[in-house]
């Protein structure tokens, strides 16, 4: 009888032992701060590093900021002077009267500290300020350009009247027409005192690519190591790939083009080259010129050793200009400057 009355005795103590274990073990389940401070697990704290999203370096896409184009003189005697053309983003070059050719370079989110030298627009040009949306910069104009400028009402800074914002290099031993000269920060007081806006709602001309593209495999393509373009019988433009920059290299009438102030060779990273017809102008006793930019043909695209073939399209004088692939895809080009080499109708292109 006693052996049964310590037994159930020593069940209940186990019972009850078992409850007070269970009770505790959900208690600390429940509530982790009962635990032993030794027994409660420390969060490991976990790093992760920051991978910064690719940008592109030629432009920022997303920036507002309005593209400034200047007209650059191309004279013989000019050229050797040039100055702030590799800061640029895209430049145009065009032919003008007397078989030479001028350009306009353009500008975005830029500081460039001396551009030129700088000179006078011819009224094409307008165009293409036009479709990026752009302030242009130049000194003087011909009589339709001045006409235009007026018509289109296009906001414009002219050396002729806006002096402040412009100096001669008076130190260049060359006629003082090659010796004019500005600076992104002048062009911008500029801006600033005639009110023009700043901001644009345009997206850029171009289609970017961050990642380098593979050309060579597209319908069409041919090695470009070497091309030129013929613009009249003493104007020629040319350039050669650099391998291990993956760029061209830019010579005018089988000169380097060189950056007078940073004594480097100007290179591009994008050439599109097409051709339009050029007229001179009837009774213009300069011997001016008309492009028919207005239209639709073929052209090549050239980056990183390959050439391929376009199709340009500019439906109207203010409209953008298309470019596509021969299938209809809209052309993308490599992350850098681009060249848009407008030639006239009939002259030798040369791609190798």
């Amino acid at each position: 009888m006693n052996t049964r009355r310590k037994m159930k005795k020593k069940t209940k103590i186990l019972l009850g032992v078992s409850i007070s274990c269970l009770l505790v073990v959900g208690l600390c389940l429940l509530f982790p701060k009962f635990l032993p401070i030794e027994e409660i697990p420390e969060k490991e704290e976990t790093f992760t590093p920051e991978i910064e999203t690719p940008k592109l370096k030629i432009l920022d896409p997303n920036s507002n900021s309005r593209s400034i184009a200047v007209i650059i003189n191309n004279h013989n005697q000019a050229r050797k002077y040039h100055a702030g053309l590799q800061e640029a983003y895209l430049v145009y070059e065009m032919i003008v009267e007397g078989g030479i050719t001028r350009m306009m370079a353009l500008y975005k989110d830029a500081t460039t500290e001396k551009i030129g030298s700088i000179r006078s627009a011819r009224h094409y040009f307008l165009d293409y300020a036009l479709e990026n949306d752009a302030i242009i910069t130049h000194w003087g104009y011909s009589e339709y350009a001045k006409e235009d400028i007026k018509k289109l009402d296009i906001n414009n800074i002219n050396g002729l009247v806006d002096g402040n914002y412009f100096w001669k290099d008076k130190s260049l031993k060359v006629a003082t027409e090659h010796t004019g000269f500005s600076s992104i920060a002048l062009i911008n007081q500029a801006i600033d005192k005639f009110g023009y806006r700043k901001t644009t709602q345009e997206k850029p001309l171009l289609n970017y690519s961050i990642d380098s593209l593979n050309i060579s495999e597209i319908e069409g393509a041919i090695p470009a190591n070497q091309v030129l373009i013929k613009y009249s019988g003493s104007a020629n433009t040319s350039y050669e790939y650099d391998t291990e920059n993956k760029n061209y290299k830019r010579s005018v009438n089988n000169t380097p083009h060189m950056d007078y102030e940073k004594n480097i060779q100007y290179t591009a990273k994008n050439i599109i080259t097409y051709q339009v017809k050029n007229t001179t102008i009837s009774g213009d006793v300069k011997g001016r010129q008309e492009l028919n930019n207005v239209g639709t043909g073929e052209g090549y695209f050239i980056s990183e050793g390959y050439a391929i073939p376009i199709i340009w399209n500019k439906s109207t004088r203010t409209g953008k200009t298309n470019y596509k692939l021969k299938n209809g895809t809209k052309l993308i080009v490599n992350d850098g400057n681009t060249y848009i080499q407008i030639q006239p109708m009939g002259q030798t292109l040369t791609i190798s």
